[in-house]
């Protein structure tokens, strides 16, 4: 494997990105050749899809038989969707079955059904590689829709959780008609028709309970039909068994993959200015849900075409020669200046830059 024994001192940003893209290379390489399984690429994204649907369908029975206890069910649900996170990404990159598009699609197919809280994964195909070229700038709209360059409030705290809710707030905040009605009919674009039915039942969900939790409190209950109290029924399980896992999977997903992304003055084409590895012990309830995004991510940005398994595997090596040649780590000053990348303070009458995280 290549060494990392490179001087960044001497390097300029496309030098110690491109060392940084060759030491993780070269331990790929090396895994792949100390495993030979590793090199069925093909057979590997089809089995994790084979065991993440058979564990969703299997927790969601034994929980509707009564075996599983709600919340282990939408727990371990919202984990094994967070695997189907991971190979949709993978497929966007045509890193499975690339020349096969019957099995490329049903994949893709299958990792949308598992997570219907997202978007069309043929669409976000586009807006995904154009994150790559654009990533931190104002044109970079996948990584803008979940709230990167957002100051933090509470329009951010529901935007970052809620597919929907950021549309809307987004559409409330055009200046014009023009660009209202443009917002709408994208999002209905983007989301039909998976999307709209599981933010629709999340809603209605929460609506008929805090109704009921209401009317409780006030000593009058509601009498609902029995029509209504049949479809609350399905809703309810579906929200224990795909809706509910999948909330708390976008939430975990977009909370670290927005903080950990860079925004507004990031140099175009800049790797190295462009994500940081966000992986503080206590962001692991977060990462459990969006499969160590915040800590193996940013591997990604430097070397595109490996699948998510194998950035687990590297990134022992990987972050030793980010951190070499100035990748930040844990900056959790990106919190308090709507991830910008390079805060200016004033101390002593000077304009500084602080010391890179």
């Amino acid at each position: 494997m290549q060494g990392t024994s490179a001087s960044p001192e001497r390097l300029n940003a496309s030098q110690r990105s491109a060392h940084i893209r060759a030491v993780v290379m070269a331990r790929g390489d090396e895994l792949r050749k100390r495993y030979p399984i590793l090199n069925h690429q093909d057979a590997i994204g089809a089995g994790i899809l084979a065991f993440a649907l058979t564990g969703m369908i299997a927790s969601a029975a034994l929980y509707i038989g009564g075996y599983m206890a709600w919340w282990i069910c939408l727990l371990l649900n919202a984990f094994l969707a967070s695997l189907t996170h991971e190979l949709e990404h993978d497929l966007i990159h045509s890193m499975y079955f690339r020349k096969q598009r019957v099995p490329h699609n049903l994949m893709m197919a299958l990792v949308w059904m598992a997570r219907p809280s997202t978007i069309n994964p043929w669409i976000r195909r586009h807006l995904h590689i154009n994150h790559h070229k654009v990533s931190g700038t104002e044109t970079d709209m996948e990584e803008r829709a979940i709230t990167n360059g957002e100051p933090w409030g509470i329009a951010r705290l529901l935007m970052v959780g809620d597919n929907i809710m950021s549309s809307l707030i987004r559409m409330i905040r055009a200046k014009t008609w023009t660009q209202k009605f443009t917002i709408l009919k994208r999002t209905l674009r983007v989301y039909a028709p998976l999307a709209l039915l599981n933010w629709g039942s999340w809603y209605v969900f929460l609506g008929f309970h805090a109704a009921n939790g209401i009317a409780s409190l006030t000593g009058a209950p509601i009498e609902w039909s029995a029509n209504t109290l049949a479809m609350m029924q399905v809703i309810n399980v579906a929200v224990v068994v795909l809706v509910g896992p999948n909330v708390l999977r976008t939430f975990c997903l977009h909370f670290v993959s927005s903080n950990m992304h860079y925004y507004g003055d990031v140099e175009l084409g800049n790797v190295m200015q462009q994500c940081q590895v966000l992986n503080p012990w206590w962001l692991w309830p977060l990462q459990a849900f969006c499969f160590n995004f915040g800590s193996t991510h940013g591997i990604h940005h430097f070397v595109i075409k490996e699948p998510f398994y194998i950035r687990q595997m590297t990134a022992s090596v990987a972050h030793k020669v980010m951190a070499e040649m100035g990748v930040r780590f844990n900056d959790f000053g990106t919190f308090g200046r709507a991830n910008r990348f390079t805060p200016k303070e004033e101390v002593a009458g000077q304009t500084v830059s602080p010391a890179q995280g």
